[in-house]
């Protein structure tokens, strides 16, 4: 029996070092399993920095119908909004604090004692409805083995300097803390003491220092041409898209991606760009090279392809000079094994647009083709990841229920970066209150999960 094992097991190192030899193929799928997750419970609050203005004690006042403020605290049920059913999550609001939620995106780099940076959004989901949204980023860490993660530091953004050229919230006093009505930060990278911040209302380039103060803003060019969003502040109404904004409103800066020596950073969109004559130019993204000595875009870009059924992508991180990760997901939450009989007939017992294409994938900025798109090297499904040991730690509704096999069926997964040659680490952001994905009827918490995939590290 132990010959016979040991046979069996020869044969499995020397199928898995054959496949870690072989040039991928653009689609090629590779196996994943889970080895770690954790969570930060959707219901976590914290306070505003002491010299904040006061309003910043109260957060969600304009997350209700018509924007329009309310200031009674936990009286509004969050739900899941029309486009997933409009089921109520349990948690209600405006908060007492600031909710810690939005995971949006991870640094390449990490900090000295191994915490990862993590970028916080702009709050509730868009301009209007998140003024009393204070911005942040923050240095987390997973603990595997209890399934806790802990916030270790939270680094609010503020313009005492009065970097930024246009108004912002809180333009009259001194710190001048940023808010979710200037910017909405989807993507971070810290290089040395320097910060990076891809913003998607701009869309814009921040930089910061490691204590949060801003000391640059880079407006967006491509082929010698500003690109900005219908949020963009300088855009005067009425506007025309593809004549006065050709980025569609929340298609910024979704990833942002650092070279290892930290001399470039490369920007990808999250929507495809319109044309002059305001249609989309294509099923692909622009993805754009900046020179981080210099403050300046390189002119140089390339184009990246979404795949049938995705819609957007959610992070964007190298592994190493020219390779990188890049989450591409469709706007789907739940299992889709309880998908509702007919979408535009939602039941508080199914998902009415379940989560069906959630994948990470790994490409090469130096390999493009005649028209300058990135190849492809393969993928792995977050939708079916491999976990024989059970280390979920949240169970997911679905029917039959799962067992062995664990998934990511979120709206928005938004975080990718690579732990170790065989490990990622991915993580979603939860829109508190407003997603919930893994239940029916109960807010999504914030996931942490540590997935190993040497075979997509290694493809080449």
């Amino acid at each position: 029996m132990r010959l016979r094992q040991t046979a069996q097991g020869l044969a499995a190192s020397l199928l898995a070092a054959t496949i870690l030899a072989t040039p991928a193929e653009a689609d090629q799928r590779f196996p994943a399993r889970l080895a770690g997750h954790a969570l930060l419970p959707a219901f976590s609050l914290h306070l505003p920095p002491a010299d904040a203005p006061a309003e910043a004690m109260m957060s969600g006042r304009f997350a209700g119908p018509g924007n329009l403020r309310n200031d009674r605290p936990m009286s509004v049920m969050g739900t899941t909004g029309a486009l997933h059913g409009n089921r109520a999550t349990g948690i209600s609001f405006p908060f007492i604090g600031q909710p810690l939620q939005g995971f949006s995106g991870f640094s390449r780099s990490r900090a000295a004692d191994g915490s990862f940076y993590a970028i916080i959004d702009n709050g509730f989901g868009n301009k209007r409805n998140s003024p009393d949204a204070l911005l942040l980023f923050v240095r987390v860490m997973p603990d595997w083995a209890s399934g806790a993660v802990d916030v270790r530091e939270r680094i609010f953004l503020r313009d005492p300097d009065r970097v930024i050229p246009f108004r912002i919230v809180n333009e009259g006093t001194r710190e001048r803390y940023l808010t979710g009505g200037d910017f909405d930060p989807e993507s971070i990278q810290v290089i040395g003491d320097t910060v990076w911040i891809g913003d998607e209302f701009g869309p814009y380039l921040i930089r910061a220092t490691l204590d949060g103060r801003v000391t640059g803003l880079f407006e967006t060019m491509l082929d010698g041409q500003v690109l900005r969003s219908p949020d963009h502040p300088g855009l005067v109404q009425p506007a025309a898209p593809g004549r006065d904004w050709r980025v569609p409103r929340s298609g910024g800066f979704e990833g942002l991606a650092a070279t290892p020596d930290g001399t470039r950073l490369w920007a990808m969109l999250e929507k495809p760009i319109l044309t002059a004559e305001g249609q989309s130019e294509g099923r692909f993204l622009r993805v754009l090279e900046f020179d981080t000595a210099a403050g300046r875009w390189t002119g140089r870009s390339v184009k990246y392809a979404l795949e049938q059924g995705a819609t957007a992508i959610g992070d964007f991180n190298m592994i190493d000079a020219t390779r990188a990760l890049v989450i591409e997901r469709d706007d789907g939450e739940g299992d889709p094994s309880l998908a509702c009989p007919a979408p535009n007939q939602p039941r508080p017992d199914c998902f009415p647009n379940p989560a069906r294409f959630k994948r990470v994938y790994v490409v090469d900025l130096a390999q493009t083709d005649a028209n300058g798109f990135v190849r492809k090297l393969g993928h792995i499904d977050l939708m079916d990841i491999a976990d024989p040991e059970g280390l979920a730690r949240v169970e997911t509704a679905a029917n039959p229920p799962l067992r062995g096999r664990f998934t990511m069926p979120f709206f928005t997964i938004e975080g990718v970066v690579a732990v170790d040659d065989a490990h990622i680490l991915v993580n979603m952001d939860n829109n508190l209150p407003f997603s919930s994905g893994r239940r029916l009827d109960r807010a999504a918490d914030n996931e942490f999960i540590l997935i190993r995939a040497p075979e997509l590290l290694a493809a080449r």
